[in-house]
């Protein structure tokens, strides 16, 4: 669970899963999502095998909705989607993004669930049409992580990676989760507070970090509670699942086919513990484990990204030196740049846009790229530390961190930050560890992932819960069974350092029907890194119904 600030402490940057690997690199250019290799690149024999197929699904546009129970749902499970042509974005036009055949509508869902026919919310929908109409199989929902992701933005910017056999064969539908993007967004600070608060390093005197901590603590639950409290119980994962539901039954779908990353995959598994008999085919690509607590999940996460930062300064030492400013030794570099990184408290550096990226910032934008790979984000971040060792300049860090906090080169911040913070409050995240717990996260960090918590107290740990949230949540980490659902293909990535492997292999594991797909390599999730055999995988099973054999691993 992240703390409260929109600046957070480097121990803390690891706990988000932001999932937005589909949109354009932190630095500012164009991340070419990879083609679907599907249609040509199948996995060889000695990859993966063909498992036994699952009956397809058979959706149709006018399908009768299912999985009204509640006479009070019928009119949200009946109702019909009026999709038209999406407003024009200046962003997408800027980066020459063609949205001519994509369509933009509403899913009209109860606020609660429990009293349908009080207070209603709109949530934001769009919708790439499949490519081949006569060969459509139904709808592929998808959801990029976070939690504050927007799958509007997913489809918008990211259509490239389901280009091919996805695209032909399913109308593409991303939509923003209730309390995010375009539907009744979390609010809780401006812009100017967000701008402060990110150029704002902790104070290194524990009391002083701790009344600073308080502070800012109880003054973001104050901005939430006064902007957004009517919305704050309801922005739950699992309401969010039922929401998913009635747009399966608003689009004509019997079946969910659904992609989900990183967040996502929780969002798959609530759904399917929820409604088992409506799951057609779910991918849950870089799995959270709904049953780990809180504080482990944390400890974690800090733990995969000091190991991908010390993977990243390795791989910039020996196979780019001629570019690599993290000296000549392989063995030195990680804590060479993490010194550095530290410095920047006392040093800041000078930018073009006159603001000042100090230690937390830096930190952001280097946690930041590390969701990527060799071939993604790394040589962004190899040129980061790059243009600031040797140039002094924090230009590309403050690009990415820019990119990590939501905000825009208007300086307009997007809600991901608030809707985070929200929606895993929502969640049940909402009692502190004990100390003891605490002291020995902190004695585990101290021991696997040194570098990037130095200053890490127990006091972090305790504080950085929801403690303090306006209303008490009654989800509790559990294991996820989903008897009676279809097969669910759960993937992870060896080398994630959001979402630890482990966490896919726990997933996989609790459900009563999965099979787990293994990625080999770097970065979060599995989606659109250009690996043939993953993409194979993905269209086999959402178009065929065939799931891998169990213990494929794709390189």
């Amino acid at each position: 669970m992240t703390n409260y600030r929109a600046a957070r402490p480097r121990f803390l940057l690891a706990a988000v899963a932001a999932g937005t690997l589909l949109l354009t690199t932190a630095c500012g250019g164009d991340q070419k999502p990879a083609q679907d290799q599907a249609a040509t690149t199948p996995p060889t024999a000695a990859t993966t095998a063909a498992g036994t197929p699952t009956p397809a699904p058979t959706p149709t546009p006018t399908a009768k909705p299912t999985g009204a129970t509640d006479p009070a749902l019928k009119p949200f499970y009946g109702q019909q989607i009026s999709w038209a042509a999406c407003a024009p974005d200046a962003r997408a036009a800027e980066a020459k993004i063609d949205t001519s055949l994509m369509k933009c509508g509403k899913l009209h869902v109860p606020l609660d669930y429990a009293d349908p026919a009080g207070e209603a919310l709109d949530l934001a929908l769009i919708k790439l049409p499949a490519g081949k109409q006569d060969q459509r199989i139904g709808s592929l929902m998808v959801n990029p992580g976070g939690p504050g992701g927007s799958g509007v933005e997913m489809v918008k910017f990211g259509a490239e990676q389901f280009d091919g056999t996805l695209h032909n064969r399913f109308d593409v539908i991303g939509f923003d989760p209730r309390g995010t993007g375009g539907s009744s967004p979390v609010v809780c600070l401006d812009d100017k507070q967000r701008d402060a608060l990110n150029a704002q390093d902790d104070p290194l005197d524990p009391q002083e970090a701790k009344a600073l901590s308080d502070k800012q603590e109880a003054e973001y639950i104050a901005a939430c509670q006064a902007k957004s409290g009517k919305l704050l119980p309801f922005v739950g994962t699992r309401s969010t699942a039922r929401d998913l539901d009635v747009l399966r039954a608003a689009v004509g779908d019997q079946k969910l086919n659904y992609l989900g990353i990183s967040y996502g995959t929780y969002l798959g598994a609530l759904y399917a513990e929820e409604f088992p008999g409506n799951t057609g085919r779910l991918i849950l690509d870089a799995a959270v484990d709904p049953a780990q607590e809180s504080l482990d999940s944390s400890v974690s996460q800090i733990i995969g990204f000091a190991k991908s930062f010390e993977r990243f300064a390795v791989d910039c030492v020996e196979n780019h030196a001629d570019e690599c400013a993290l000296g000549k030794s392989s063995a030195k570099a990680a804590k060479k740049a993490a010194d550095f990184l530290d410095g920047l408290r006392d040093k800041p550096l000078p930018t073009k846009d006159g603001r000042k990226v100090g230690s937390g910032l830096a930190w952001t934008g280097v946690t930041q790229m590390l969701y990527g790979d060799e071939k993604t984000y790394w040589p962004y971040l190899r040129l980061a530390f790059a243009e600031a060792m040797q140039a002094r300049q924090g230009n590309v860090l403050l690009a990415s961190a820019d990119e990590s906090n939501g905000r825009d080169d208007t300086g307009h911040y997007d809600p991901s930050e608030a809707a985070l913070v929200a929606v895993r409050c929502a969640d049940g995240a909402s009692s502190a560890p004990t100390p003891e717990q605490a002291q020995a996260a902190v004695a585990k960090l101290r021991q696997e992932a040194p570098l990037l918590t130095k200053d890490v107290t127990a006091e972090d740990f305790t504080e950085g819960s929801c403690a303090g949230w306006p209303f008490k949540s009654p989800e509790k980490p559990h294991t996820v069974r989903a008897e009676g659902s279809a097969p669910i293909l759960v993937v992870g990535s060896t080398g994630d350092p959001a979402t630890p492997y482990a966490a896919a292999e726990s997933l996989a594991k609790g459900f009563a029907n999965a099979t787990l797909l293994t990625r080999v390599g770097e970065g979060h999730g599995a989606f659109g890194k250009g690996n043939g055999c993953i993409d194979a995988a993905y269209a086999a099973y959402l178009t065929e119904g065939t799931l891998p054999a169990a213990g494929t691993r794709c390189s």
